[in-house]
């Protein structure tokens, strides 16, 4: 709870410095305040499965151990946070209600979430069997890669 008010008072200091900046520079200076990463030196994948999705998080670079266990650090946290149902980080990342957090927090009984290491960084899948939660799921993520503008389809695919 500590390093979540003290990221929400640094953002919230930063916001002048920032004020007038592009939109994306500044959802990705609030990112490495909540999350304890450079966002320039990461790459943020939203995937969508029938079943669920995934957010994998992976440092750019090999050598870059220092973002590898930064992310490591930080995707366990958030795996946890999401299963109780608290969505407060994705909200000061993109500084905006982000859509299907307040769905997925009032069905947390029926959405799973779990953190893999993956050799770069890491991944939390997540797997539901209920409908609503999907669809909120989706939304989630779908926001999610237009926000951090990955790339990744909005498309559902296979696992």
């Amino acid at each position: 709870m500590v390093s979540l008010f003290l990221a929400t008072t640094l953002i919230a200091l930063g916001q002048a410095a920032w004020s007038g900046q592009d939109p994306h520079a500044q959802m990705n200076h609030r990112g490495a305040m909540v999350m304890g990463f450079d966002q320039d030196k990461t790459t943020h994948r939203f995937l969508l499965y029938p079943d669920g999705g995934a957010i994998d998080v992976s440092a750019s670079e090999a050598s870059d151990l220092e973002s590898r266990d930064a992310i490591r650090s930080h995707l366990p946290h958030i795996a946890v946070m999401f299963g109780k149902g608290n969505f407060e980080a994705p909200m000061l990342v993109h500084d905006t209600d982000v859509p299907g957090t307040a769905e997925l927090s009032k069905r947390k009984d029926r959405v799973r979430y779990a953190y893999v290491e993956t050799p770069r960084g890491g991944r939390v899948d997540i797997v539901t069997n209920d409908e609503e939660a999907l669809r909120a799921l989706h939304q989630f993520l779908r926001f999610q890669i237009r926000d951090h503008q990955t790339g990744d389809s909005v498309e559902v695919r296979k696992r």
